[in-house]
């Protein structure tokens, strides 16, 4: 008997390309009517040959710097925009060639764009988008229940949208988007601009999501809090290209193979404290007079030996040693020349 095989990735992407082309108007007194009788094109490259795939019930952190290619990348996974070239499948479905089938396996919220009918109760703009899905009465209310439960929508679900603060409309934009339970969810920056306790409220939700219903996530962000919060893989995109597709941990051992070292000294006698000693693997990133901050590499010397070593030389109060955050990765990543970063 053969091995079985195994199930097809819920989102495939293959050599993904999307270039937009602009008219290039020319000059002079005459330039416009020019412009409209010979045209000529600029094109930019968005994306540049992008592949990945990924599983049912992954949450993937698909990130970049301004104009790296995120949204784009998104809008050819909704269907929204056409490729230039390459092919890309969500659920079996081509999503531009069948819109409408794929929209009805997708959920997709954009930070930045509103989805709910601005002049309506929120509660109605529900029931207008079960309307347009066709979600059975009993299963609407199944799941607002839940929803309003967890993400705590019953004080505001009557008032108009246009009065909600930005962290309940945000609430209200997750509803909306799950109400039909879709097999996939685009998270486009769904925690901008909220505050600490509103940011933690949705990545609590849709921690749950992924973990409870197995809802595939897509989620780009700025806020690599976010991914570090929720994520177990990350792709990177940069200038259209794909820099980096593995999990966090890897991202961290690759490219900040580093640990810090940060020690509280005890109050002394008063007198200079003695500047670190030079080690092989050792940085000092801080000294103050109560206060030491080491990088070291692991590989090159153990936490515990350059503990030991600190203890011997300062009166040691408290020790701790942490990871780098995946912020300060990435930003090393992308600061890296294009052609060392891949």
């Amino acid at each position: 008997m053969g091995c079985p095989r195994l199930p097809d990735p819920i989102i495939s992407a293959r050599d993904l390309v999307k270039v937009f082309r602009t008219p290039t108007r020319y000059p002079g007194r005459f330039g416009a009517l020019r412009t409209l009788v010979t045209r000529r094109y600029s094109e930019r490259v968005a994306v540049d040959k992008v592949s990945f795939a990924i599983e049912a019930g992954e949450l993937t952190g698909y990130i970049g710097p301004n104009g790296a290619g995120k949204s784009t990348t998104i809008k050819m996974l909704t269907g929204i925009l056409e490729p230039t070239s390459g092919s890309v499948e969500v659920a079996g479905l081509v999503p531009w060639r069948r819109r409408t089938a794929n929209a009805l396996n997708i959920g997709v919220v954009f930070g930045q764009r509103n989805q709910l009918w601005w002049d309506l109760p929120l509660i109605e703009s529900f029931e207008l988008v079960a309307a347009m899905y066709g979600i059975e009465p009993a299963r609407f209310r199944s799941n607002l229940a839940r929803f309003r439960e967890i993400l705590a929508l019953d004080d505001f679900i009557e008032t108009p949208v246009r009065q909600l603060s930005l962290g309940q409309r945000m609430r209200g934009e997750l509803t909306a988007a799950l109400l039909h339970d879709p097999r996939v969810v685009y998270l486009d920056e769904p925690t901008v601009g909220l505050d600490v306790l509103a940011k933690e409220r949705i990545r609590s939700f849709v921690d749950e999501i992924n973990r409870e219903q197995g809802t595939t996530v897509i989620l780009t962000t700025h806020d690599l809090a976010d991914v570090e919060r929720l994520c177990r893989r990350v792709i990177l995109i940069d200038r259209g290209r794909l820099l980096f597709d593995g999990s966090v941990d890897r991202l961290k051992s690759t490219y900040a193979p580093y640990r810090e070292l940060e020690v509280v000294l005890q109050p002394g006698d008063g007198s200079e404290m003695t500047a670190f000693p030079v080690m092989l693997g050792v940085q000092v990133l801080e000294q103050e007079p109560l206060r030491l901050r080491l990088r070291f590499d692991p590989s090159v010397v153990r936490a515990h030996d350059l503990i030991s070593e600190v203890a011997r030389r300062f009166p040691v109060s408290d020790v701790s040693v942490s990871e780098p955050a995946l912020e300060a990765v990435v930003r090393e990543l992308y600061d890296r020349p294009r052609e060392t970063s891949g």
